[in-house]
């Protein structure tokens, strides 16, 4: 038998009878495009945190320096991109995976974040070249009278898709392993004109000052409201309303920013507390991708002959 605790309140000993589905009557409501929106921009900032802590790890590619790994991207991307042969750029995405699994990476994570954004930026593409109408050749999938996808239509999407998939994966590979401003230091150590360093920069800090100025005209304007809000069409006024207040707001955050990074001895070089210096392990890395890029055109070559 158990005992009363002395101090508990009542509504916590109450029993309550649970509710199954069957109970639960009324009508689901779908949130508006601007609730959609609010909740894209808080998941950007999430996934920014991810990033930097998934940078943090102590795998492969997070030990290697920023330079060492920006120049041999450099190398792997320009392979991929001479390679026209699809067996090539599958090793090619297979070493993208196992230098994510060495890098303390989720498959499952990495291969989400690469093939969320291959289909949308390829379809366009991809699916017209493979019918007879647009890329002549041999029919292999009849579908129509006289017309369907032809051999060479469905080797060129191949090769285009596979190509997408081994560059965006060495990019995604290279941002989820590299910090931010250590990436902006390899930019400038690299000879990239302060220019373009300083607007990437500025670039990336107003994606989430942006994202943070909606998110809060949005909070404060759901905590004025009292009743519906009048569905799509209020929230359509609503966008419309703050556009204007939102870019005024965006170019006064810029001054202030701007005059903020001045005051603080910023020259458009990015300082880091990270070493600076390559050691053995940064050169071997970057020879070996060197290597690999030189061996994967080579037998690109030998299988295209």
């Amino acid at each position: 038998m158990s005992r009363r605790p002395p101090d508990a309140p009542e509504w916590l000993l109450t029993p309550e009878i649970g509710l199954c589905p069957c109970c639960c009557v009324g009508r689901r409501r779908r949130g508006s495009f601007v609730d959609k929106t609010v909740a894209g921009a808080a998941n950007i900032l999430r996934e920014a945190m991810c990033n930097d802590e998934v940078a943090g790890r102590s795998g492969l590619l997070q030990r290697l320096d920023a330079r060492a790994k920006l120049v041999s991207l450099l190398a792997l991307l320009l392979a991929a991109s001479l390679a026209h042969q699809v067996v090539i750029l599958a090793a090619l995405y297979a070493g993208t995976l196992i230098l994510a699994r060495a890098s303390r990476l989720g498959l499952a994570f990495f291969v989400r974040r690469v093939w969320l954004f291959v289909p949308v930026f390829t379809g366009v593409i991809v699916i017209p070249a493979m019918f007879s109408f647009v890329t002549p050749g041999r029919i292999v999938v009849p579908i129509g009278d006289g017309w369907g996808l032809t051999e060479q239509g469905l080797a060129g999407a191949a090769l285009i898709v596979a190509r997408v998939a081994t560059s965006v994966s060495l990019v995604v590979l290279l941002t989820l392993t590299t910090r931010w401003i250590d990436l902006l230091s390899s930019l400038r150590a690299l000879r990239v004109p302060p220019v373009f360093v300083l607007v990437i920069g500025m670039a990336h800090r107003y994606v989430f000052a942006l994202t943070t100025a909606v998110d809060e005209m949005f909070t404060a304007r759901k905590a004025r409201s009292i009743g519906p809000r009048g569905g799509a069409r209020a929230d359509r006024a609503f966008v419309a309303a703050s556009a204007g207040a939102l870019f005024g707001k965006a170019h006064a955050l810029s001054e202030d920013v701007h005059q903020a990074m001045v005051a603080r001895a910023y020259r458009g070089t990015p300082r880091t507390l990270s070493r600076t210096r390559l050691n053995s392990a940064d050169l071997a890395w970057v020879g070996v991708c060197a290597a690999t890029a030189i061996l994967a055109v080579m037998g690109d070559r030998a299988l295209g002959a």
